[in-house]
């Protein structure tokens, strides 16, 4: 069957189950009740400190075909999984599902654990690396579940996605579990995207390398929600959150995008007091609030919120009073880490409160403008950020299609040609984020707007700007660089790509070796 973007959907999915195929953005009305854990006691007395993850395993106990998730908040800084997975091998259990936020290079060991049965399933919101490449070609029987930041919430909070044991990296915790991401030496800010874990799943598992006097202060993940603590040597290393993150693009085509999609907002009307923001880490992304900060600075504009993943940049932001405040999911640099430490405007939030679209007002919806990014777009404005130019996994929705659903105004930035391919296609590979969600697309041939903003077109072209319809740029791009071939792939699936809403966008298909 086809869904409303036209995609090819089967009925039902081998190793995922019947689908529900994608019908628009807000269509589907949520008809449940979230689900509620496991009632558990503490009687006085009682140690929650352990010695061994080992032990841990052995007290639950853990046994084969379990769900084990896990939160991304130290990228490819991470110390648990490797740990958690190691000591599930050892203990000869198999078949576990992974419920990882998001998988890194640093994850690599799980191709061993796929191969030899520890680990038969695979639930994330992006993928990159070495794991990727693997599940991209095969490694496991059964489907990733690709999701969106905001749908992993919902769905462990509905209860489809139900989790057995939460282990969270704690970079601190005391002797009864009270955890925060702010102190001790693997500090990583912000533990978003743990606190649906640790509300929802039957067992929570803090493991740390700092443990302090109790009660520990701040608190981010209370006491009454985690059953054991575990210390190990190193929870993570916090130099890796850095990774694949960017400072502000010295490339004369990305500041030339980026200073273009800063006028795309003034130009639609959004540039004012009260105005709200989300950008990515990339070069172009950082760039575009390099530009929106000199308008706000010369129009003495100050903002009400900046929301994401946070970096030094919206940080200095913030302190130099062009936003009141920053509402951190996830802290993508070391001066995130720092800002939240200190500033109480710098405020911590779940990944239920940035972005799941079943509960009573996420952040996202209160957006003006998220600045985005794209791997390929198409002549219906279609996003790709999961697969590349070769149908490899290489990302994840992650926040894309949440940010885009809520924000007045998604604009996507993106070079005309990707890899010496154009960007612009008939229809992209893989679909991310539906193109009734996209508004602007930049580039830095011109600027393309969906039909169905025809005001916003009208401002843009008022305010001067080189609007273009998308298939101009489309053929622009294929004058320089030629029609790419169509990528052949085989009938099996490799990963189901939901919406937000859990309805099927798309499907990921092996590449034809």
């Amino acid at each position: 069957m086809k869904n409303s973007i036209g995609r090819e959907i089967p009925e039902v999915i081998e190793g995922y189950g019947k689908t529900i195929p994608f019908a628009g953005a807000f269509t589907i009305q949520p008809a449940m009740n979230r689900q509620a854990p496991k009632v558990k006691s503490m009687h006085p007395g009682r140690q929650k400190v352990v010695d061994t993850l080992e032990s841990v395993f052995q007290q639950i106990p853990i046994t084969d075909g379990m769900t084990l998730s896990f939160h991304h908040h130290f990228r490819n800084g991470d110390g648990v999984v490797n740990q958690v997975l190691a000591t599930a091998a050892a203990l000869g259990i198999k078949n576990l599902k992974v419920a990882l936020s998001s998988v890194f290079p640093v994850h690599e060991t799980l191709i061993a654990h796929m191969k030899n049965g520890v680990v038969t399933s695979l639930d994330t919101n992006y993928m990159s690396g070495p794991v990727a490449k693997a599940v991209a070609n095969g490694v496991l029987a059964a489907p990733v579940v690709l999701r969106t930041h905001g749908g992993r919430a919902r769905a462990i909070e509905c209860g489809q996605l139900p989790i057995d044991v939460a282990f969270i990296a704690a970079p601190a915790a005391d002797e009864y579990g009270n955890l925060n991401g702010v102190q001790g030496p693997a500090a990583c800010g912000s533990l978003g995207y743990a606190f649906p874990d640790a509300e929802y799943a039957d067992h929570v598992v803090a493991v740390t390398d700092y443990i302090v006097e109790y009660p520990l202060a701040p608190i981010s993940i209370p006491q009454c929600r985690v059953d054991y603590v575990v210390k190990v040597d190193c929870a993570g290393d916090p130099k890796g959150i850095v990774s694949g993150t960017t400072k502000i693009t010295k490339d004369p085509v990305g500041l030339k995008i980026a200073a273009m999609a800063a006028k795309v907002i003034e130009a639609a009307g959004l540039l004012k007091n009260g105005f709200s923001f989300q950008t990515g880490a990339g070069g172009v992304s950082l760039a575009v609030a390099h530009f929106v900060r000199q308008r706000m600075e010369q129009e003495q504009i100050v903002g009400s919120f900046a929301l994401g993943g946070i970096t030094g940049y919206m940080v200095e932001m913030l302190e130099k009073g062009f936003f009141k405040k920053l509402i951190d999911v996830q802290g993508f640099d070391l001066e995130a880490i720092r800002s939240i430490q200190t500033n109480p405007n710098h405020l911590e939030v779940s990944a239920n409160f940035y972005a799941s679209p079943f509960n009573a007002g996420c952040a996202v919806n209160k957006l003006d403008v998220v600045v985005l990014g794209a791997t390929e777009i198409d002549v219906d404005f279609h996003v790709n950020v999961v697969t590349g130019s070769d149908g490899v996994i290489m990302g994840g929705s992650g926040g894309h299609a949440d940010a885009a659903a809520g924000a007045k105004v998604t604009i996507v930035v993106a070079n005309l040609l990707r890899g010496r391919l154009p960007i612009i296609v008939d229809q992209v590979l893989t679909a991310t984020t539906p193109g009734e969600t996209i508004d602007v697309f930049v580039t830095e041939r011109g600027v393309a707007v969906n039909p169905q903003r025809p005001e916003l077109l009208q401002q843009l072209v008022a305010a001067g700007l080189p609007v273009k319809e998308i298939q101009e740029l489309k053929a622009m791009a294929e004058k320089i660089a030629g029609v790419p071939q169509k990528l052949k792939t085989s009938d099996r699936i490799v990963a189901v790509v939901e919406y937000r809403d859990g309805s099927v966008i798309d499907v990921v298909r092996q590449v034809n070796q």
